[in-house]
């Protein structure tokens, strides 16, 4: 498939017209490193359940980055499996269960993604309120308005991920994909800018905030500098796929497709951490789900 082309890099044309060999990554690699990711989120997950002092509209948006983040894991187990099943001769090759397999496979990985860069969005949003209307935050962010945020952005990454993979032949729905990438970041940026030149002006106001308010921010930054170094190199590679795969660079670059697609997958091993390493109620809620006798 054009947009996602998730077995294989480059055409053989454009490869002909490139002397860059292809790099090939072992599939136990990226097996290991998904089932650490689906891991690694699904304890994020059950530490905000398990912990009513997590169940808060921050954590619940950093829940809704872990579930992006596991699907994107979720979607490379499952089709590791289903090649797996393919080789050995279980599925007849292009039939008609591994087509709708794939699609449903596909729709996982642009879930993914779209989660991705709304649960980002959401954040910062919410970073914004807490350090700019901290007196009126918890008035503002409410734990219904909380809800009722998450489930129109996941109705809606759903229904934009399933016509994508549907009408991922057609070049306005590569361009669609690819264009989410720079909307996430204006709509971030201008954030960050409004941010600073309120802070400029409410020095003072700021710096009687809380420390936490502040290092929200700071985590939110974090999380997205990974996010764009992780999923970027993909998106470039969309892109040259699509508008100039003869072209012996573009080939070139292709020819790292699977080390591209590590990255995607890293990322949901690192936000993890990234969490335990910022918030120490969630490290603290980590070490007493792995470790509750000794906690006793």
């Amino acid at each position: 498939k054009p947009l996602i082309s998730a077995h294989g890099p480059a055409n053989d044309s454009a490869r002909n017209n490139s002397d860059c060999p292809h790099v090939v990554l072992p599939d136990e690699v990226f097996f290991t490193i998904s089932v650490v990711g689906v891991l690694e989120n699904l304890l994020v997950l059950l530490a905000v359940i398990r912990n009513k002092n997590l169940q808060s509209p921050m954590y619940l948006f950093i829940c809704s980055l872990a579930v992006s983040d596991m699907l994107g894991s979720l979607y490379k187990i499952l089709e590791n499996i289903l090649i797996m099943f393919r080789n050995t001769g279980y599925l007849e090759p292009r039939g008609t269960f591994e087509t709708t397999a794939d699609d449903i496979i596909d729709s996982l990985f642009v879930l993914s993604l779209l989660g991705s860069i709304s649960s980002l969005s959401v954040i910062a949003a919410d970073r914004y309120l807490t350090i700019f209307h901290a007196l009126q935050y918890h008035s503002i962010m409410t734990m219904r308005r909380t809800v009722i945020i998450l489930g129109v952005v996941w109705t809606f990454c759903t229904g934009s991920g399933i016509t994508m993979v549907i009408f991922s032949h057609h070049v306005p729905t590569v361009l669609t994909f690819a264009s989410l990438f720079p909307l996430m970041l204006v709509f971030i940026l201008g954030l960050y800018v409004h941010m600073f030149l309120l802070a400029r002006s409410h020095a003072r106001k700021i710096s009687r905030l809380p420390r936490t308010n502040m290092k929200g921010a700071l985590t939110l930054t974090i999380l997205l500098g990974v996010f764009i170094f992780c999923w970027a190199p993909f998106v470039l590679h969309i892109l040259l796929m699509t508008f100039c795969p003869n072209n012996p660079y573009c080939a070139c670059y292709m020819s790292l497709f699977q080390v591209n697609g590590m990255l995607i997958m890293c990322n949901a091993v690192i936000d993890p951490l990234i969490y335990a390493f910022r918030s120490p109620e969630l490290r603290q809620a980590f070490k007493n789900m792995l470790f509750c006798s000794r906690c006793q």
